[in-house]
């Protein structure tokens, strides 16, 4: 076309080429996916309660008595939803929320403290088992909402059955 019209001459295969690199260059890329794999993602969030649980374990000594048995108790059940297949968005937000920044932050927060500050300092070690009890409150209640929906999963198809039977 560019030949029989004159535009290009005799020239038309470099200008052909030439439109063909202008054209790939300025194509958009591929896409980039931001979303993890969610089973990657929680296998990398298990792995990091793991290693907090050992960690509190052994600063055992320098945090209060029930601390320890709390932290773990959450890092259960959080580990227990994170091996569950958790439909609602919303809902997975909130335990990766829970297992990624809440609980390690309290942890964190109070073992960063100097030994001899947190142990003249109950203010500190009140504050950290408050937010231990939130935190406990919280992932039992993700527990019951994730563990609700199989029981209703459950009962329809105890419903399904009967029906079936009842034709």
């Amino acid at each position: 076309m560019l030949y029989l019209t004159g535009i290009a001459g005799a020239i038309w295969p470099l200008v052909v080429v030439v439109l063909y690199a202008a054209g790939a260059l300025l194509a958009p890329p591929e896409r980039v996916r931001l979303v993890a794999d969610p089973a990657a993602e929680a296998a990398e969030l298990r792995t990091s309660l793991n290693a907090l649980v050992q960690t509190v374990s052994v600063h055992a000594n320098r945090m209060p008595e029930s601390a320890v048995d709390s932290v773990r108790h959450v890092a259960e059940v959080l580990t227990d939803l994170l091996g569950h297949a958790i439909v609602d968005t919303g809902l997975r937000h909130r335990v990766l929320l829970l297992a990624r920044t809440d609980l390690p932050l309290s942890v964190e927060g109070y073992l960063n403290l100097p030994r001899w500050f947190a142990a003249r300092r109950p203010a500190a070690a009140a504050e950290l088992l408050a937010q231990l009890d939130l935190l406990t409150g919280q992932a039992d209640r993700l527990a019951e909402q994730v563990y609700a929906t199989e029981v209703n999963r459950q009962a329809d198809h105890t419903r399904y059955l009967r029906d079936r039977d009842q034709d």
